[in-house]
Formats: C-alpha cells, structure tokens, sequence
C-alpha cells in the first residue's frame, strides 16, 4: 500500500520561521552569513526568520548537548507562533538526537522543515511520523547565497511549500556552482560567486514512466542512520522514488556503489519505483563515468535494469538547488525527459 503523508500548512508572508541547529553550531562564527539569510529570507519569502532559544549558542555548547538540539526542535513543534522550520546548516552527528526525539510531537504538529545534508536524520522522522518534509536549501547556504537567493531556488521553494499545490515539472539548472566562497568575509557578501552554464541531466537507464512517493537524502547520513531506531520501517521504501545524494566529502564511486548494494540486499532496490541522482559534489567527468557504470551494475545485480534513473539533479550539495517534497508524488517519464512532482 502506498504510505500516506500529511501535507503540512503552506508559509505565506508573515509567516515566522525557527532557524534549528540541529547539528553543527558553527553559525556563530558566521554571524554576518546568519544575519544575510535572515535578511534574504525576509526580502524573498516575507517570512520571519526566529531562532530557537540553543540555536546560537555555539559549536562548544551544542556538541555536548544533543538533547538541547532536541529541545529545539520540540519547541518549534509546539509553539503556535511557529508556522515553518528550517536548517541552519548541517554537520555529521543529528543521529545523536535520536535518543531524545518524540516522533508523535512531529505527527500532532505537522509543520514545514527544510534542510539538507545531516539534515536527512530528521527529514526522515518527519517521513517516519507521516509527515511530509522538504530536501532543500539551509539558512547558511542557497537562502545566504552571495548577492540575493538565486531564481532557481525561489522558484523551488515557492512551488514545494508556498504555492498552492499542484503538480510540477523539475528542470535542470540554468547554471551551477560548487565555487566556494569565504563566509567568514562580511565583504564578499554581495559579491556573486562565479557559476558555469547548466548541463542538463542524464537518463542512464529505463523506458517505462514509474510514479512513486519520494524518499531519500545525503547518502553518507544514510549510512550512519542504517540500523538504528531511526531507520524507516521496509513499508516506507515500497514502491518509492529514491532521491540521493553525495556530500563534499566527495565518497569514491565505489563507495556509492556499495552503499547501493546495501540498498538492494534489503529489498530497497527490487520495490523502487525509480531514482533521482543528485549532481555529486567535487566529482571529475571520469568519476561521474565512474558513478554512472557502479549504479547500472548494482541495478543489473539487483535484477532492476528497468529501473528509471535520471542523474545530476540539482538538489543536495550543489548550487543552485531544488527543494524536493519528501513523502510527495514523483512521475518519471524517460521517454519524455520529464521528472513530475506533486508536493
């Protein structure tokens, strides 16, 4: 049976939105970055951008602290003056709020929570409770981009958790970067990173169109996740639309391709219904190459060369990104080159 997710209230302008460090404290070394996506935010969205009462107190603090970063998140839950949820920046330990979590606070006060990254820990248990959530920009990176958020990003967030929902078709990138910029250099704020002209997407494999519920995050988080108390039951993978991606600790292909095989020895791969590969962070072409023959393998291996594939989808850890409605519908159409969404 296909799992069924609450669609949380849409953000309109007004709306006040919690900033969460849910797992690096580093925005208080960036203070001036906090203070651009605030203000970004405000210029793009006509939200209020509120943080949550641990959210700036430092890398120290909140380290030693998951159950302050926890508490963080259940206030946001509860407060009726929170309308909307998002990431500040990500990190590599939200699997240590685990212990602390109350999934049913999720399920009783479904609100809009956006990150990326080690975000996927508690995307997932939005997905967990019945909830849909949004794989897409944090405060410190797309929504603080140099010289203004980028159209590409607006038009995502707008059409995932502002705009009345109704299906949507992604389109690849007009232009991207990986370019980094120095955030700790108030000076440069407004200066536009350099971008390289968009290169579409690839369909590596499939004919048929699929539709499915959308599931997935940064794969590195995956694997920390895999096993614990936090992992999504079998019934949540049935019949989804993978959606993966690769962090800048740039993971070797073979790497992912082990991972994928995880994937398929727990049955993930044989009830998909198709994969969305992100653009993988720092890659060469031959690593790309490289990426693309280890995920044909390991479907073949897993008996699904029918799967629909389609790779370098600009979400995850590249710029521009687009915000991906967890737990909502996604056609692929390979014939057509069209990936539809509904959030």
């Amino acid at each position: 049976m296909t799992p069924h997710f609450i669609r949380p209230p849409r953000l309109t302008p007004g709306s006040r939105v919690a900033a969460l460090s849910l797992s690096s404290g580093f925005v208080t070394e960036v203070m001036n970055r906090y203070r651009a996506g605030v203000r970004q935010v405000a210029d793009t969205f006509g939200w209020e951008v509120v943080p949550a009462p641990n959210a700036l107190r430092g890398p120290d603090f909140l380290d030693a602290n998951p159950q302050a970063r926890t508490d963080d998140l259940h206030w946001a839950l509860r407060n009726p003056e929170i309308h909307g949820l998002v990431s500040i920046i990500g990190g590599d330990d939200s699997v240590r709020l685990l212990p602390y979590l109350d999934p049913g606070l999720i399920r009783q006060h479904p609100k809009a929570f956006l990150g990326y990254s080690d975000s996927t820990v508690t995307l997932m248990q939005f997905l967990r409770a019945g909830v849909m959530a949004y794989h897409g920009p944090s405060l410190l990176t797309d929504l603080a981009e140099n010289g203004g958020i980028h159209p590409f990003v607006a038009q995502g967030i707008c059409r995932a958790l502002v705009d009345d929902p109704s299906p949507f078709d992604l389109s690849p990138a007009p232009e991207w970067t990986q370019f980094r910029q120095d955030w700790e250099d108030e000076s440069l704020q407004e200066v536009r990173r350099p971008f390289t002209p968009g290169d579409g997407w690839t369909w590596l494999q499939g004919e048929q169109a699929a539709e499915g519920h959308l599931i997935g995050g940064c794969l590195e988080v995956l694997d920390m996740l895999n096993g614990t108390p936090g992992w999504p039951a079998p019934a949540l993978w049935d019949g989804a639309v993978l959606a993966l991606e690769t962090s800048n600790d740039v993971p070797p292909p073979h790497q992912v391709g082990y991972w994928l095989r995880n994937y398929a020895a727990q049955g993930i791969l044989g009830r998909a219904a198709g994969l969305l590969l992100a653009r993988p962070r720092d890659y060469t072409p031959e690593m790309v190459e490289a990426l693309f023959r280890w995920v044909r393998r390991v479907l073949a291996e897993a008996g699904r060369p029918d799967l629909p594939v389609v790779a370098g989808v600009d979400f995850g850890h590249t710029s521009p990104q687009l915000t991906l409605p967890l737990g909502g519908r996604a056609r692929l159409d390979p014939r057509a080159g069209r990936v539809t969404v509904t959030p």
